[in-house]
């Protein structure tokens, strides 16, 4: 399949930052915190990966 055919690959999402109150504060392993903090690593990996094939599907349209 080459990058000009027609293929479902919408954006990743963002996850959701958790609200200040599901954290309770006493240091569990893993915190609320660092599940969210490893979901947005993950995220800005897949959304730069999403990017590379979004500039790749635009330039390989005719006429750029």
């Amino acid at each position: 399949m080459s990058v000009t055919d027609e293929v479902f690959d919408p954006m990743p999402e963002a996850p959701e930052a958790p609200s200040d109150d599901m954290c309770c504060g006493s240091g569990c392993d893993p915190c609320v915190w660092d599940t969210y903090n490893a979901a947005v690593q993950l995220y800005r990996r897949q959304l730069a990966d999403w990017q590379a094939r979004e500039a790749a599907r635009q330039a390989a349209k005719p006429g750029n």
